[in-house]
């Protein structure tokens, strides 16, 4: 849900159960990357492209290239609030993608987010299509099962195995479902695509390491969404304590005291043994998450020393989330306390 690369992924993995499919490769969902990944199209069949914004008319000028026939729009969150001022503006930065799109194109919207369920519900030009939990859609999830690599629902009686963790990829799996519902694909082939679907690299990826110690590697990008989702996923995993070593959150302009304050709360909430942060800005996570009652908490300027911390606590059967904007480096923080 909070990462248009894994949905991407999944959507090209459902896709490729019948189609000679292009996707777009890591993040190249730029100016640059976009047509260098149009130029590789062949004998492909289906194409499917990540477009990525930081400030108005970026989309704009993607979606003039691209000329999609299907559209999705996964979130309307906090990620380069402080270059587009509110979250009302990133959904009108976002939007662009429809001045690109085909005139009997389709728009297929996550119908639980509130402004893209309030927009949905305002527009009529669009061919508009929706996918959810909460709220009442075109593709809605039931019977969900939580565990702790995997998910299960169901969606009209049919039911799907997400082979990733977290309520983020059963979104993410829920709409990649209705791309290959939309476009035609049996409902046997859908299922298998996003049961075989794979993450790329430093995305949700768990590892044990020495002395059965466990490491989700999160760090390839962090957002306040995406912070609350991978301390939900971590709140739902078993293990002797839970260790959170947490960084900046970039791009957040005057938002940014508020929103890693926020992320404190959910540490709490999410019942976080031990918090680690990195840098400047995560200090106030670790501020707020001290009022609200946490005590083992360690505030420090770099990774070289979170090392050193997590060197000198690491207990066999310890759990340690990484998760930092991707500026951060947090992979390397992994490296040394294998």
């Amino acid at each position: 849900m909070f990462g248009k690369t894994s949905t991407k992924d999944i959507i090209a993995n459902v896709l490729s159960q019948k189609f000679n499919v292009l996707k777009t490769e890591g993040n190249l969902n730029n100016h640059i990357g976009l047509p260098l990944t149009l130029l590789k199209l062949k004998e492909h069949t289906a194409v499917v492209v990540e477009m990525g914004m930081n400030h108005f008319g970026e989309i704009s000028l993607l979606t003039s290239i691209a000329k999609p026939t299907g559209c999705v729009i996964t979130n309307i969150g906090t990620s380069h609030i402080g270059n587009l001022g509110s979250r009302e503006n990133i959904l009108k930065a976002k939007l662009e993608i429809l001045e690109g799109l085909n005139k009997n194109g389709f728009v297929l919207i996550n119908n639980d987010n509130d402004l893209l369920n309030k927009w949905a519900k305002e527009e009529n030009k669009y061919k508009i299509y929706t996918y959810g939990i909460e709220n009442s859609s075109n593709f809605a999830a039931s019977n969900i099962e939580q565990l702790e690599n995997s998910s299960t629902f169901k969606i009209n009686d049919i039911k799907v195995k997400v082979p990733v963790a977290g309520e983020h990829f059963i979104y993410n799996a829920i709409c990649a479902f209705a791309v290959g519902s939309l476009l035609g694909i049996e409902t046997n082939k859908i299922v298998k695509g996003i049961n075989e679907f794979k993450l790329t690299g430093k995305r949700m990826d768990i590892e044990v390491i020495k002395n059965n110690i466990k490491v989700i590697n999160d760090s390839y990008n962090a957002s306040y969404d995406s912070m609350k989702a991978a301390l939900q996923v971590v709140d739902k995993t078993e293990a002797k304590r839970k260790i959170a070593v947490l960084g900046d959150m970039l791009e957040l302009g005057e938002y940014a005291e508020e929103l890693h304050e926020k992320v404190g709360e959910e540490v709490v909430k999410n019942k976080i043994d031990i918090l680690i942060t990195v840098g400047k800005l995560a200090k106030n996570i670790a501020k707020r998450a001290k009022e609200m009652g946490l005590k083992n908490i360690y505030s420090v300027e770099n990774n070289e020393e979170a090392v050193i911390i997590l060197n000198k606590i690491l207990k066999e059967g310890d759990l340690i989330l990484l998760k930092a904007s991707n500026a951060m480096n947090f992979s390397k923080i992994l490296e040394k306390i294998k």
